[in-house]
């Protein structure tokens, strides 16, 4: 008897000893995996900020522009539309640089500077226009190649053929960069300025004010209609093959490739309704269809989460059915409801697929004024420029990921403090 105790007793310590062995495996094996997670994602962000915080700044030159009567206002009448600014630019560099006066190099020298120096000094005229005949010292943009040798971005020492800046250019950047004429300065355009065909002009403002738009067309359809169809599904539908099938099917939209509410979108909205395409309001209202499931099945959640208690209670004491949805599950429910809208909204806001399928990917560059406007978003605003040739999109492809981060950050953020601060325990 007693060998027989001593024989089980090793074998439940050896199963033991075997059971923790392989729970310290799985332990190790689970931590190996989330430092790997963690690596890949320092790996990520330290390459997006390197190549990206550097669009934050942009290069600028500084010049000594005489603000020319003959060119500005031939006939004695301020002509702000069709006067050569550009001859005023060309003035001042020619002052820097008397050797140069053969016509290609001078436009070499030209090229320096970016073509949007003139709109500039335009708009400075048509604010002051007593600053004709008067010389002033301004500080213009600078091109793109010449922000990228600044920077470090293009390779001084490869061969001339194989980089988009020459040797005599080159020279001209050290000698302004010698006399203090080259600045650098926060990169205000970046976030004021619409898409250009000039890495130094490019801005992000009009793809934000485009998100924005679809953001708010999202959130006005999207939520009422998830909430209320939540309410319904969870506290009023009867329990039968109608209501099961309804539940599998929202599971089932939730999972769809985004894609697809695209293709919806485009034959609906803009073939069948005829709204406009490449519009806020048609991008909101195919992300509204993506965001819907998502809404409901966070709803559902929140509301399944009430103690059954308190309707209990409530109908204890004489309320109705609808008093009790919505005099105390409702408010109870609604921080869970809210935290899954924003975690909804996070996903319409870095979707790119939809919006490709309705004309969004158009090149815009006014900033949308209303709904309506044509428009693109942030999210396809990063893939134009990803697919554009010049290097100097590549940083600002970067920057605008960053600012997109930031905002999908922000986002997540608030419905996690939104969630903390008026959670309720059971």
């Amino acid at each position: 008897m007693t060998r027989s105790k001593n024989v089980s007793r090793q074998k439940v310590e050896a199963g033991l000893k075997q059971r923790r062995r392989r729970e310290r495996w799985f332990q190790m094996l689970g931590l190996l995996a989330t430092t790997i997670g963690v690596v890949f994602l320092l790996v990520f962000f330290s390459t997006l900020i390197s190549k990206g915080s550097s669009a934050f700044m942009q290069t600028h030159i500084m010049l000594d522009v005489e603000y020319s009567a003959e060119i500005i206002s031939p006939d004695g009448k301020p002509d702000t539309v069709y006067a050569d600014y550009d001859a005023i630019i060309r003035n001042a560099l020619m002052e820097i640089f008397p050797e140069v006066t053969d016509r290609r190099e001078r436009r070499d020298l030209q090229r320096m500077v970016s073509i949007g120096a003139g709109y500039q000094m335009r708009a400075v005229i048509e604010r002051d226009p007593s600053l004709i005949g008067t010389r002033q010292s301004i500080v213009v943009p600078a091109a793109a190649n010449v922000d990228m040798v600044v920077k470090g971005n293009i390779d001084r020492d490869i061969d001339e053929n194989l980089r988009p800046v020459s040797d005599r250019q080159l020279a001209w950047i050290d000698r302004l960069d010698a006399e203090g004429k080259l600045v650098t300065q926060f990169n205000t355009a970046l976030f004021t300025n619409g898409d250009s065909r000039e890495p130094e002009l490019a801005g992000i403002r009009g793809a934000l004010m485009g998100s924005l738009y679809m953001l708010v067309v999202t959130i006005v359809l999207a939520f009422p209609v998830g909430a209320a169809a939540a309410v319904y599904l969870e506290e009023f539908a009867p329990r039968n093959r109608w209501s099961d099938l309804i539940e599998v099917n929202i599971n089932n939209l939730a999972a769809v490739p985004s894609i697809v509410f695209g293709l919806l979108a485009l034959a609906v909205f803009i073939n069948w309704m005829s709204l406009p395409r490449s519009a806020p309001l048609v991008g909101g209202l195919a992300l509204s269809l993506l965001t819907l499931p998502v809404i409901i099945i966070a709803s559902r959640a929140a509301i399944k989460s009430v103690p059954p208690s308190i309707r209990e209670a409530a109908l204890g004491v004489g309320a109705s059915k609808m008093q009790v949805v919505f005099h105390h599950v409702l408010p109870l429910a609604l921080p869970g409801m809210l935290t899954g809208a924003i975690i909804g909204m996070s996903r319409a806001l870095g979707e790119s697929a939809p919006l490709l399928m309705i004309g969004m990917v158009a090149f815009i560059v006014d900033v949308p004024a209303g709904f309506t406007d044509p428009a693109t978003a942030l999210p396809v605003q990063i893939y134009l420029w990803a697919d554009s040739p010049e290097r100097a999109f590549a940083e600002r492809t970067s920057a605008a990921i960053i600012v997109l981060l930031g905002f999908l950050l922000l986002m997540n953020l608030t419905a996690v403090i939104l969630r903390k601060r008026v959670e309720r325990k059971w």
